[in-house]
């Protein structure tokens, strides 16, 4: 599997940086720049374990990290969607 996504994002598996934290910066940017719009869903964990080469667990742990940002909330059964918020700034509570 690769670590590379589909929009050139590559994870660092040798880095300090946890990969569900780069995950979660990676989908972050993608929030930030518009590519993922406001109510709209993110990729499902398992397309974002494809995509990214992680374990499922892995994009897991990376969506549950964006919604302690409050970037993105979870709809049991539907996934998850970038929150109205989110596209704003980029961050919810990066600071």
């Amino acid at each position: 599997m690769s670590d590379t996504s589909e929009s050139g994002t590559s994870l660092d598996p040798r880095s300090a940086t946890p990969l569900y934290v780069q995950l979660a910066n990676a989908i972050a940017q993608q929030i930030a720049s518009g590519a993922l719009a406001p109510d709209r869903p993110i990729p499902s964990e398992n397309r974002l374990a494809e995509e990214y080469g992680v374990a499922r667990l892995t994009a897991r742990r990376a969506t549950q990290e964006l919604r302690e940002r409050g970037l993105v909330v979870t709809v049991r059964g539907k996934g998850s969607f970038v929150t109205p918020d989110a596209g704003k700034n980029g961050t919810a509570s990066d600071a």
